[in-house]
């Protein structure tokens, strides 16, 4: 899958998207029609699917996937639009212009995408045609939703989990608990003579590639708000639990020190990988990295292993579970032929083999438990981990709201800031946060 699905983007500007948006008004809504009986009674019909797929294996990929649909219905003409971001999605329902079905790498922009109609609501034709949503783990129904609205469906999801570099490791087991991270991350690591990091045993820092804060809350069960909508930050203790593990094992390493090695290191998404090149023995990172590994020349002989990621030693019954999120596609509003277009999101959401095929093809986790289970489905032991850890019940993802890139980036902005050892008073802080992030809610009218 395209790189941009594997962290939530905090830097996209926020949608400026209204529920007073009416272009694309005479075009038919879903569930306004009669539906066909079957599958030969849809009318013949072209239809525009945009994604935001680049590399020609991705786009060969999702084009396989596809060809299902159009065995299933050689009636319905897919046109296929590539490179397509979110911000092309908003515009184009505001303009008229819609495409009949669009799918997105973030799950970022579901809610305002939900609340404001930019993609309609699935919910009576889901119903209608007896989709038992139950197929789908908790975590991937609740990033395509909210306020009740499910105007989005999971394509393929993102699990994370603990990679380790097997020889690094020294025959150790990877850590199940944060006090076993802690200990196996002194011991695995090596400094120069000067002291200087020659090897990392696990970056605790949030700038190290894929530790955000929604990544590794989890390890601690830290939630992000209370039931009416207000921040839970500063007044769920797990958040300062995983900070005060965090902060003491970056003073181990010396702040400026950690952060020399840190900014040294190569490229996330290239061969100087830091992980491919022994510099660091255990990552966070999602079920991705398999496929980039394995794709590599010089990093797909290394011995390796994952697991889920290590919890809080009070709270063991966490193991097991991670964070997870992933693609999404809807139906926009102002799609010309919306029955022919729910019918390609329920196929490439719903059929096993459709799923199966993109998973095969991208190394990313099918959504349903019948395509996870499928023998097609090509699941090393490396995989599989990440497959246990979507499938787990305790396993979580950020909740859709409507400020979701702004909440992440203040949250962000302050752990910086106590990574740095400016913040003399965690409970203030984290208290500042949570004002920020109400003050934005009521801005917003939530």
């Amino acid at each position: 899958m395209h790189q941009s699905v594997h962290r939530i983007v905090l830097a996209v500007a926020a949608l400026a998207v209204s529920t007073a948006c009416t272009a694309g008004n005479d075009a038919p809504a879903l569930g306004s029609q009669p539906r066909p009986s079957g599958s030969a009674s849809l009318p013949a019909a072209t239809i525009e699917l945009w994604h935001g797929f680049l590399a020609d294996s991705e786009v060969k990929a999702f084009t396989d996937a596809v060809a299902g649909f159009n065995k299933k219905f050689p009636q319905i003409t897919v046109k296929m639009v590539k490179g397509v971001q979110d911000e092309h999605i908003t515009q184009a329902v505001r303009g008229g212009n819609a495409p009949d079905v669009a799918a997105s790498f973030t799950t970022d922009n579901v809610a305002q995408w939900c609340r404001s109609g930019v993609f309609q609501d699935l919910t009576q034709v889901i119903e209608q045609d007896g989709i038992d949503l139950s197929v789908l783990p908790d975590a991937a129904r609740a990033y395509t939703e909210f306020e009740g609205k499910r105007c989005t469906m999971p394509l393929l999801a993102d699990a994370y989990g603990l990679y380790y570099n097997k020889p690094l490791m020294k025959g150790n087991a990877p850590p199940r608990t944060l006090s076993e991270l802690t200990r196996l991350a002194k011991e695995l690591t090596v400094r120069d003579p000067d002291g200087k990091i020659k090897v990392a045993g696990f970056i605790p820092s949030t700038l190290y590639y894929e530790n955000s804060l929604s990544h590794l809350g989890p390890m601690v069960g830290g939630t992000w708000y209370n039931p009416d909508g207000t921040s839970a930050i500063g007044s769920d203790p797990a958040w300062k639990q995983l900070l005060t593990w965090q902060k003491e094992l970056i003073d181990w390493y010396g702040y400026k020190n950690l952060e020399t090695f840190r900014k040294g290191l190569g490229d996330e998404w290239g061969a100087e990988h830091p992980f491919f090149q022994g510099k660091v023995a255990m990552i966070l990172d999602g079920e991705w990295r398999n496929a980039m590994i394995a794709a590599d020349p010089d990093a797909k002989s290394m011995e390796y292993g994952t697991a889920p990621l290590p919890v809080a030693d009070d709270k063991p019954g966490l193991y097991g579970s991670g964070f997870v999120a992933g693609t999404v596609i809807g139906v926009p509003k102002g799609a010309k032929n919306p029955q022919a277009a729910w019918e390609l999101v329920k196929y490439l959401t719903t059929d096993t083999d459709g799923l199966v095929t993109l998973s095969n093809a991208l190394r990313n986790v099918p959504t349903t438990k019948a395509a996870m289970d499928s023998p097609a489905l090509a699941k090393d032991a490396n995989f599989a981990t990440f497959l246990e850890i979507f499938a787990h019940p305790k396993t979580t993802t950020l909740p859709s709201n409507v400020n979701s890139v702004f909440n992440q980036e203040a949250f962000t902005s302050f752990v910086a800031e106590w990574e740095a050892g400016r913040v003399k008073d965690l409970d203030a802080g984290l208290a500042k946060v949570d004002k920020e992030i109400d003050d934005k809610l009521k801005l917003s009218g939530g």
